[in-house]
Order: C-alpha cells, then structure tokens, then sequence
C-alpha cells in the first residue's frame, strides 16, 4: 500500500514539474476530471495573501464535456455527502467559471504533493523546486473550507519542509458581534503555533472614487482610486487606522467619464482619434457634429469675419480680454482651468470650428480649400504661434511673403493637414496646464511632444499625455492632494508612460499621508479589513490571518444569504461583511 502511494505521489510530482517546464501551455488535465493552471498568485485575491509574487499551480474540477448538441452542464449545487454538516454547506457554486473540488480530494492532492517534496520518501535534491500548490474546495466540511495550498520551504536548492495552508470562508454578517475577535484570533493562533511571542498587523483598503450608490441605483464607473493602510499594534477589528499607518493610493482611471473636469478635451481627442484611424484603415464613423451649421459655413463665416475687420490690434486684444473676463465669470473655475486658452491663433481657432462641426472628408477638403485661397489671394492675414509645426501653417508663413506653395486637397492630404491642425493644438493645450501649475518642465515633455515620429505615433503620446492628466486631475480635483504629491505622481506617470504602452488599465501607486485624506475614510467602511499575526521568523514564520470584506475574496462558490441586497450593496449604515480566516503550518522534514 505505502509503494502505491509513494508511486503515485512521484507520478503527480511528474505531471506537475511538466506543466512547470512547459512554456508553451499554462493548463492542462490531470486524472480526466481535474484541471490543472499555472499562473500568478497576485491574480486570485484569496491566495494573494500567501503568494502574491510567485507562479504557482491552481487545481480546480474540470468543466464536463457536453456529448450532445442537447445535452446541458450539469452544475451541482452541493458537493457534501450525508455526513457533512449541513449547516456548513451555505454555498452554491458556480454555473460558469472555475469549480471547486471536494475537501476530501483536496487534501488526496496536497498529501501526493507533500509527499514528493520530502527528500526521505522521494528523489528531490536533483530536481527543480515545484511551483506552490493551490486547491479550490467546494467549502462542504464543518470549518468551510475553500481552498488549501502548499508551498516548499528551501535552503538553497534542498527541500527542507513544506508550508500547508488553508482559508475558510463564512458568509455575510452585519452584526459586529457575529464577527471573530481579535483576542479569539490570537487564541486560533496560539493553539496551532504555541509562540513564546507573536507580532500583529493590520491592513485596510478604502475606496475614495469609483463607482457610487444614489437612491439605490448604483452608477458604474470604470475609474477608480482606492486606498492601502497598514499599521502595528492593532486593538480591536475594523479598527480606523491610526494617522502613523502608510498609506499607499492606487489609481486606475479610465478616460471619458462625463463627470471628469477633463470630458470636453476627451471628446476633443476622440475626434482626433478618429482621422488618425481613418488614415490608418480607410475608414471612418464620424461623431455627432456639436454644431447646428456646416462646416462649410462655418469656416466662411470665420473668413468673412477675419476680411471684416476693421478694429485695430490693440482693439482686438482688448476684446479679447474682455471676452475671456466674461467666461471667468460666467464658467465654472475648473472647466475654464482645463477647457479654455486665452491665446487660440488662427489655425486652432479653424479646428475647434472644424472638429464640431466635420461630417465627411468632402467638409474638410472643402473647408481647407477656402482657407488656402483666402491665403492666396491675400483676403487674410491671420497671425499664428511661433512654434506652430503643421501644414497649414507652413502655408500662412508662405502668404506673409506672397508665395504660397501648390497643394492638392485630394486623397489623404486635406484629412492628414487637419489631424496636423488638431495634435499641434492639443499639445498646446497639455503643456499650458502642466508647466502652468509647475508639475513639469519642457525637457521632461521632449517625448511626448516630439514630431519627428509619425503621426500615428504622435496620437498615441498624445494620448498618454491626456491619460497623465486625467489622473492628475481626478486627484486634484476629487481628492484636493496638494502640490507636492501632484508632482510626485506626474512625474512617475510621465516615466512610465516614456516605456509602457497606453494601458488605461495601469493601477498608478502613489505614497501619501493618511492626515492628507482622513476626511474621506475616517467615516467610511472599508472595502477590505485586514490583521496578520505571524511567529517565529525567516523559512519557519507561520501566519494567522483575517479579512474582511464587502464582497466574498472567493471566486468558486456563491453565498447564500438571507440579508436583503440593500445590506450587501452598503447602502444602509452598518454593512454587511464575509470573512475569510487563513492559517498556515510548518511541517519540517528534518
């Protein structure tokens, strides 16, 4: 019997350190019925505790094949046998997505994996060390368990014991009293590991913008910006962490939410977005024109007007001033702040009423054409900016001279002048906020300003120049950081964004002073609550562990519960918490 299980373990050890070597598969199928995935540790919140930077094996029950074209899934609501606590099986699992296993063959596997980890049973000195070993369980046994893991303790390349872990799982509570204590932890603690001293720790994780509840209707958004405390000596659960924890804000924020300061230049970019993709593909979906009048229209109307005018150049710098006074007054300081330049030359005056208003590519070649012979004929004699790089300026500098080169508005010309027009306006646009409120410098911006690439190229940087500012000012705005953490945070997106590709994805980090943003948590419920409590140290620190959070940590099974959705979504004053203990063990093969 003990060949056969020694037999068998060194057979799992084999399929394993094959999926292991294998570069060119992240899956495969163990025994018919168990499905077997390598990933990363940090992508399963429920094992992100314990292995968070290491590749490791997740085992999970494979899907059952459908035989027919009629044939149906068929998921189970229950994996627990007639002795398994029925109280303990509160869960339902999943009719799509991972499956768990049953307890039992959970720890069937970990036994295998053990096994042909230890030096006395089998052959492992030669061999490279197995990823960990992680279990989905299908939470059926009396203490819920929902997964089991097991991880290699090395000294140098020799196996000397294994870490076993596990993590069971409870469903919602609102009651604070339902909830373990921390000196009840302590206790869980002190009979596995009998420490003669043990150090504590806490962790929480707020959410300061994101998606929110009004009048029980949640409005979704993809942006979000949340933030990580972790502190010593806790007292209490669900304690407010003290002013002295770290905290560390993460920021993803996705462009093009109508409640950012900074909508109107997204829908400014898009536009600019969309000739780019033309010129790329052929094609183009244009936008809904702004404006009521043509473009045709309106670009006579603004040649008439510049032919007509008759006032002198202080005059039109005094109305210029006068105008820009009136919307300070009118328009809310923020859009003026990022919406509005008080010195819009000729060309981008033409492509805030061009990008409004443009339906077709026969709109700007027609629109392109009597702006170039009104150049021509001398009718006008706009004035630009000094640096201005596109075509048509090229072309007003020529007209100063009388000597205008021919250009063919024909194919993709009138289409690339105009996207010119519209990346050497924004651009402006960028670098009057950022070197205006002191977060950058022009050397810093060479990159992302540069012409000499393409222009697709140039879209791109500019659009991760948007991206840097959106962020920017979602956290100006929302969270009121002060200048110097705006600093800090430009100038790691702007290094970031020189090497990375657009990602709106990305989580941004940035390290603040909890005093900085107490008004926004010290009220609020977190969405995670954490405390660790760890003894001994180095290879032999074992760890006890809490969380909880506002939504289940596990993937692979759905909760039952009886509390109305109002007290799941938070939106009555005490909210509703699921708690997820992990503990860990050393086992020595010394």
């Amino acid at each position: 019997m003990g060949s056969k299980v020694v037999s068998r373990a060194e057979e799992f050890s084999c399929f394993l350190r094959s999926l292991q070597d294998d570069q060119s598969s992240n899956s495969c199928t163990y025994e018919e019925d168990i499905h077997m995935i390598k990933t990363k540790g940090d992508k399963i919140t429920a094992v992100n505790v314990y292995s968070a930077n290491q590749t490791i094996f997740v085992c999970e029950k494979a899907l059952p094949k459908i035989n027919g074209q009629g044939d149906e899934l068929n998921t189970e609501t229950s994996n627990c046998s007639a002795d398994d606590d029925e109280d303990s099986c509160d869960v339902l699992h999943t009719e799509q997505g991972p499956q768990p296993l049953t307890v039992m063959k959970a720890r069937e596997l970990l036994s295998l994996y053990t096994l042909s980890q230890n030096p006395a049973v089998s052959a492992v000195d030669s061999k490279p060390i197995l990823h960990p070993l992680w279990v989905r369980c299908d939470m059926c046994d009396p203490a819920g368990t929902a997964w089991f893991g097991a991880e290699p303790v090395c000294a140098g390349n020799k196996v000397t014991g294994v870490k076993l872990y596990s993590v069971t799982c409870k469903g919602s509570a609102v009651e604070k009293k339902s909830l373990v204590t921390l000196e009840e932890l302590k206790q869980v603690h002190k009979n596995r590991h009998h420490p003669s001293s043990s150090g504590i720790k806490g962790s929480a994780r707020f959410s300061l913008f994101g998606s929110t509840i009004v009048e029980n209707t949640t409005i979704e958004s993809q942006s979000s910006v949340t933030v990580d405390f972790k502190w010593s000596h806790v007292e209490s659960i669900l304690e407010i962490p003290p002013l002295s924890s770290t905290a560390t804000l993460n920021i993803k924020v996705v462009c093009g939410d109508m409640r950012s300061p900074m909508f109107e230049m997204y829908r400014e970019l898009e536009f600019l977005q969309t000739l780019a993709d033309g010129l790329k593909t052929g094609e183009t979906e244009w936008m809904e024109p702004v404006e009521s009048p043509s473009a045709v229209n309106l670009t006579k109307a603004y040649l008439e007007e510049l032919r007509n005018m008759a006032k002198t150049l202080q005059d039109q710098a005094a109305k210029t001033t006068e105008t820009q006074k009136l919307k300070q007054e009118t328009d809310p300081p923020i859009f003026n702040s990022f919406l509005e330049r008080g010195d819009l030359d000729f060309v981008e005056q033409l492509w805030v009423r061009m990008r409004k208003s443009v339906t077709s590519y026969q709109d700007i070649g027609d629109c392109l054409k009597l702006v170039v012979e009104a150049l021509r004929y001398g009718d006008i004699k706009p004035w630009i900016h000094r640096d201005s790089n596109s075509s048509l300026s090229k072309l007003i500098l020529q007209s100063y001279h009388q000597q205008i080169d021919h250009v063919s508005l024909t194919g993709i010309t009138p289409v690339t002048m105009l996207l010119e027009m519209g990346l050497d306006k924004m651009r402006k646009d960028y670098i009057n906020y950022l070197i205006g409120e002191e977060l950058t410098t022009l050397n810093h911006l060479c990159y992302y300003l540069s012409t000499e690439v393409d222009l697709q190229e140039q879209v791109i940087r500019l659009r991760k120049l948007h991206h840097l500012l959106e962020i920017i000012v979602t956290c100006g705005t929302f969270l009121g950081l002060p200048y110097d953490r705006l600093f800090v945070l430009t100038q790691s997106c702007l290094n970031h964004y020189k090497t990375s590709t657009y990602d709106e994805e990305h989580e941004f980090k940035l390290q603040i002073k909890p005093a900085l943003i107490s008004h926004f948590y010290q009220k609020e419920h977190p969405v995670v609550w954490g405390v660790e409590i760890s003894s001994s140290q180095g290879l032999r620190e074992v760890r006890t562990s809490l969380q909880l959070s506002d939504k289940p940590l596990v993937d692979h099974v759905i909760f039952k519960t009886d509390l109305p959705n109002e007290t799941i979504n938070g939106d009555i004053e005490e909210p509703a918490f699921f708690s997820t203990m992990m503990c860990c063990s050393f086992t020595s093969f010394a």
